[in-house]
């Protein structure tokens, strides 16, 4: 095996261990865990910092998860597709969040070519084309605006008291997204 095949293996199992046990995890226990000799790690990669920050540069691809995305079905029905999406967000956010603790990163690097945001919206604006009727609001608004949602629901400083549901999440994006208002009359 090659030793950029090698670094792939690696960083490919290592990737789930950093996001449920974050920067603690020692190197003999990703060796262990991963099934390889802890020399295989230190060859690879020099050192365990190094092998999280491979593997959190990879966790950091937004590609994954526009894939993710476009792979929705798009003749669900809405709520369906908005509780998918917010799932995917929501657990894409919270490993960004674990992966950069455990890479000791402030921001997340960005990646070259990686423009923020405008492939996402394209996508969830497509998903919800059969949609259109039901919408208040342009459907290429629709992905930011269940983008910050998931983004505020997953950031940890604001969750410690109170947690949302993807069903109770699903149910506010809805109102805003295709819950009908109501009108007034006056009676004069």
């Amino acid at each position: 095996m090659s030793v950029e095949d090698r670094q792939a293996m690696i960083i490919d199992a290592v990737i789930p261990l950093i996001l449920e046990r974050g920067a603690t995890l020692t190197s003999r226990q990703i060796a262990e865990e991963i099934g390889i000799a802890e020399g295989t790690i230190f060859r690879a990669f020099g050192d365990k910092e190094t092998l999280i920050r491979s593997a959190a540069e990879k966790y950091f691809d937004p590609q994954p998860m526009r894939q993710q995305m476009a792979a929705i079905d798009r003749d669900l029905p809405l709520r369906d597709k908005m509780s998918t999406v917010i799932r995917i967000l929501q657990t894409r956010f919270s490993g960004v969040f674990s992966m950069m603790a455990a890479a000791g990163l402030t921001e997340r690097p960005r990646i070259s070519g990686e423009s923020p945001g405008s492939e996402y919206a394209t996508i969830i604006a497509e998903l919800l084309k059969p949609d259109l009727e039901s919408l208040n609001i342009p459907p290429d608004r629709v992905g930011p605006l269940l983008r910050l949602i998931s983004f505020a629901s997953a950031l940890p400083p604001l969750n410690r008291s109170v947690s949302f549901t993807i069903d109770e999440l699903t149910d506010f994006a809805l109102y805003g997204i295709a819950g009908r208002r109501q009108t007034m009359h006056k009676d004069n």
